[in-house]
């Protein structure tokens, strides 16, 4: 009875005497938008012609009036548009774009632009309101066709997902950060998201306790007075906030408002709508711009073994990272807490010669991350960027920003401008999760805000588990680019895994920290482990070590949410396979119906032992050839993974299974 007085509620308005309707499909026609104007702006949303969700209100409230209240259409405009979008890098070389557009002009100079793609659908508003606009809030309320199954996040940036009904407000907490993920009754995923989100705070959503089935935004609000505090007054705390969330331009676009739907649970490892409709890049010169891996010291305490020197921050253990990385064809070198002060971040520890490392990473072809301390960074951004760069520094980790209001958004775009104009990457830690901010700053080269490995050695009983590693390919990443920081050698069961600080291990198998090089899309992704360690087995390291970070093409294979995930990618003409399960043990047919028919390729598999649900780290290596059309059983244990390599035969390529 209540479902069918909301749709009435609903057509009495869109078929009132002074009432506009306008509706607007996909270009496949699976996802239709009508939206409706009256007193207020208000939609409908279906796919495959089920209605699962309404919006009743869409509104942005100014300091002076409601954009999308009493609204009054001047003039309505459509336009079709097909192209191809080639990324500087990503996870497909080229990405179709194809959409159905709608422009409302309403009176008080402003629009509300709809698009339909056959990815989902959005919306955002225009403003033409002068040189400054205070935004009072932005209020969207999605009201479901029934009490659906909600994965909330409820922490800003490092959480476990929480499985829950729509209308669970009385869960604690009752707030989510983005995105979030609606499953309906009859399996089909809806995704809750945002893009272009610039100069304006983040997004997030509640349970609306006052209607059913309904989840309505939220925003931070403009700070007023913040302090530093926090783990070692590494944050800066917001004590006092204004009564508004922006005050920005009023000739703007603001951010887009995104609800995506895939059929499949596999079919959200593909949609890149975030990045479509995200800002095109903003920097005029990206050559200089390059994805890789890079050796991290913090996760692992810095400890090597079988040298003659005491490991530690110095400038000796330093040259051992360098020297690993040289050798294998990493990139990179993180350089975490503790090379120098992080409330003056021109002091460097004594015991590190910065010059003489950067000018020995520059020697043997590897580039130096710096980690930062994000307000000291604000503070000293000018004088410290010019230091890093005279240094000869690649990029720069920057943590503990923890809060998602504007000036945090504002202060991520102007450290990536400042940073570009020095030739610095940048890579987010502690931080909201991506919304488009890489597309228009490709130096933004990754984003954490996922709860990644290091909980392995920090958490409380839970950890980073195989459970959420399974799930966070389906929410976060559809997001963007996420820093898991992968490559734990040291791996056990669900029984006997613990933390151990300063020699962590993780959870699951070897096979299943390997597959996330593949799985996770991480265009700068990390080695967590000691070089010592790698070092030990030179065959999976150097496996591990080949595999690209960005890729030409992403094919989805059976996968579904928090239980297991399977994933096709390919780099020039080699692809990579690789899978995970949570704890559940299972058996993966992957059938090769994507390889080049009548080209035969060498499959290298690297996949659990027999043993590896009792020894994490047992896993086996072997080779044989494929067709198109071949079929592979994989066994995965608990916890557990696999990744196989496959390359054209007749190419000259190295197999890493039985050496040189």
């Amino acid at each position: 009875m209540k479902k069918i007085c909301l749709l009435l509620a609903f057509l009495s308005v869109c078929l009132g005497i002074q009432a506009k309707k306008y509706v607007l499909s996909s270009i496949d026609t699976k996802i239709k938008i009508t939206v409706c104007t009256n007193n207020q702006l208000e939609a409908t949303v279906s796919y495959n012609g089920v209605e699962y969700l309404r919006v009743p209100i869409i509104q942005l409230c100014t300091k002076t009036n409601v954009l999308g209240k009493n609204i009054k259409v001047v003039g309505a405009s459509k336009k079709k548009m097909r192209k191809e979008i080639i990324p500087l890098y990503g996870i497909n070389a080229s990405i179709p774009e194809s959409y159905n557009e709608l422009q409302l002009d309403c009176k008080d100079n402003y629009s509300i632009v709809f698009r339909a793609y056959n990815e989902g659908i959005a919306w955002r508003f225009v403003t033409r309101k002068g040189k400054s606009l205070i935004v009072k809030d932005e209020k969207i309320d999605y009201q479901f066709k029934d009490n659906y199954t909600a994965y909330f996040h409820p922490l800003l940036s490092e959480s476990d997902y929480r499985i829950q009904k729509v209308s669970d407000s009385g869960q604690k907490y009752n707030y989510s950060s983005m995105p979030v993920l609606v499953k309906t009754d009859d399996g089909v995923n809806i995704l809750l998201h945002e893009s272009g989100v610039m100069d304006y705070p983040c997004m997030s959503l509640k349970s609306d306790p006052s209607q059913p089935n309904t989840l309505t935004t939220d925003h931070a609000r403009f700070p007023k007075v913040a302090e530093p505090g926090g783990y070692n007054n590494f944050n800066l705390v917001v004590k006092r906030t204004e009564d508004y969330i922006a005050c920005t331009s009023g000739n703007r676009a603001f951010p887009w408002r995104i609800v995506a739907f895939a059929a499949k649970d596999k079919d959200i490892l593909n949609n890149q709508l975030v990045y479509l409709l995200a800002p095109e890049t903003r920097l005029a010169d990206t050559q200089w711009i390059k994805p890789g891996k890079v050796a991290w010291d913090w996760w692992n305490g810095l400890n090597i073994s079988g040298v003659d020197f005491r490991s530690g921050l110095n400038t000796a253990t330093y040259k051992y990272y360098i020297d690993f990385a040289a050798r294998n064809g990493i990139e990179y070198v993180n350089l975490d807490e503790g090379w120098g002060d992080q409330f003056d971040l021109l002091k460097v520890r004594d015991s590190i010669n910065m010059q003489e490392l950067a000018d020995y990473a520059k020697s043997r072809g590897v580039g130096l991350f710096l980690w930062c301390v994000w307000h000291t960074l604000n503070r000293q951004m000018p004088q410290a960027l010019a230091q890093f760069e005279k240094w000869g520094i690649a990029g720069l980790k920057v943590d503990f920003l923890d809060r998602d209001d504007q000036l945090v958004v504002d202060f991520e775009e102007r450290l990536l401008k400042e940073a570009a104009r020095h030739k610095l990457l940048v890579n987010f830690h502690g931080a909201y999760h991506p919304n488009g901010m890489e597309r228009a700053y490709p130096n933004c080269i990754n984003v954490e805000g996922v709860k990644g490995l290091e909980w392995d050695k920090i958490a409380g009983t839970d950890g980073a588990t195989p459970q959420t590693a399974v799930t966070i390919p389906f929410i976060r990443m559809f997001a963007g680019p996420m820093d898991y920081t992968p490559g734990a050698m040291s791996n056990y069961n669900q029984a006997e895994w613990r933390i151990i600080k300063k020699r962590p291990m993780s959870q699951g198998t070897r096979c299943q920290q390997l597959a996330m090089y593949v799985v996770y899309y991480a265009p700068l992704q990390m080695l967590a482990d000691s070089p010592t360690a790698y070092m030990k087995e030179p065959q999976f390291t150097k496996f591990l070590a080949g595999i690209p970070t960005v890729w030409d093409k992403t094919l989805p294979l059976d996968s579904k949410v928090g239980e297991y995930v399977n994933v096709a990618r390919k780099k020039g003409s080699t692809w990579y396979v690789a899978g995970m399960t949570n704890w559940t043990p299972r058996n993966q047919y992957i059938r090769f119906d994507f390889l080049d028919k009548g080209r035969e390729y060498v499959a290298e598999i690297v996949s659990d032992g027999i043993n590896a649900d009792k020894v994490g780290s047992d896993y086996v290596m072997g080779k044989r050839d494929v067709h198109a059309g071949d079929e592979l059983n994989l066994r995965m244990m608990p916890g557990g993974g696999y990744t196989v390599r496959l390359t054209p035969k007749d190419e000259k390529h190295d197999i890493v299974v039985f050496g040189d």
